[in-house]
């Protein structure tokens, strides 16, 4: 079984590599300049727990070609959310018609173009919890806890093995769209993440950060029920109880144990984004919101500003405090 791992960037070349040192067939897709990356370095891949792999440029397979993905049995889509139809369209001339696409990419709305336009293949929603973040020369660090989520099929049955060996057991649903909701959630703290140039355990620390991720979880979440979705319980307790958690005092949200664990160093790929001056996924997270909020003649004020900042910031990025950030919120 030959698994092709297609835009390997960090989420990519991290579950990948994953799988290449458990002893799976993976070919990695993607940019020249990641495959340069790899060929000088190799692959390094560490984790929050202690984990550290190596896996050496010879033993790496990377093609900058679409027509690399004709092997694939299994392709692992990790492109961003703005590059999915092209990678779709790059697919549709190359894939075997048996080839299983799982979609784990941020957002809400890929399975369902790749599903128009892979209609010979079997297209599955997944979602990858955990952040990832490049060190640079091939390392990559997963920085939080999370298992990988995937909608359920019997065509999943051949991997389940592999991923499990690999430490990223695939846990299935029946119903993946309560899953990405709960992920989107959890993604609304990346806009203030990345205007805070902080790492997370370090902006989670401060009161007024906290309140301005409540907002716009609070927005998001009357927004659901009003739409009556119910996001999946993906932590440690129902995602109805964050919000309150992240306005308690210091002393009391130092004492908690709901969100994932995390290094002291876990940052979001939104911050990764701007820091390499590239456009961020902020359409496809904060967006949803202001997205669903339209759909139900609606506003979401705090989530659409949230939009804005990170659009301004994709241009001239500035660095906000906590009291900052709240008090533009709250306007």
């Amino acid at each position: 079984m030959t698994i092709v791992v297609y835009g390997a960037g960090d989420i990519g070349c991290y579950v990948g590599g994953r799988l290449l040192a458990s002893g799976s067939d993976v070919t990695f897709v993607g940019r020249r300049r990641m495959a340069d990356e790899l060929a000088d370095h190799g692959l390094r891949l560490s984790d929050y727990l202690g984990t550290d792999l190596r896996i050496e440029p010879g033993d790496l397979s990377y093609a900058t070609s679409p027509a690399a993905a004709s092997r694939a049995d299994l392709l692992l889509l990790t492109v961003k959310s703005a590059a999915t139809a092209t990678a779709a369209d790059e697919l549709a001339d190359v894939l075997k018609p048996d080839t299983v696409v799982i979609s784990f990419q941020n957002g809400l709305r890929n399975g369902a173009i790749l599903s128009t336009r892979l209609p010979a293949n079997t297209v599955l929603s997944g979602m990858v919890p955990f952040n990832v973040v490049n060190d640079a020369g091939g390392h990559f660090h997963q920085g939080t806890e999370g298992t990988l989520f995937v909608q359920r099929d019997p065509a999943l049955t051949p991997y389940e093995r592999a991923f499990a060996r690999a430490g990223l057991p695939l846990l299935e649903h029946d119903e993946i769209l309560p899953v990405q909701w709960a992920k989107l959630l959890l993604n609304l703290i990346n806009p203030i993440n990345a205007l805070s140039d902080l790492p997370m355990q370090t902006q989670l620390s401060q009161h007024a950060f906290r309140l301005c991720w409540a907002a716009a979880l609070d927005e998001a979440m009357n927004l659901l029920a009003m739409a009556g979705i119910e996001p999946a319980q993906i932590l440690r307790s129902p995602m109805s109880h964050l919000p309150d958690i992240l306005r308690l005092p210091d002393f009391l949200y130092r004492r908690s144990d709901v969100l994932p664990r995390m290094d002291p160093l876990a940052r979001t790929s939104m911050w990764q984004d701007l820091q390499a001056g590239q456009p961020t996924e902020i359409d496809y997270l904060n967006g949803e919101v202001v997205r669903l909020a339209e759909s139900l003649g609606r506003t979401a004020p705090i989530n659409a500003r949230l939009v804005a900042l990170v659009r301004a910031a994709e241009r001239n990025r500035r660095t906000w405090t906590g009291p900052e950030l709240l008090h533009e919120l709250g306007r």
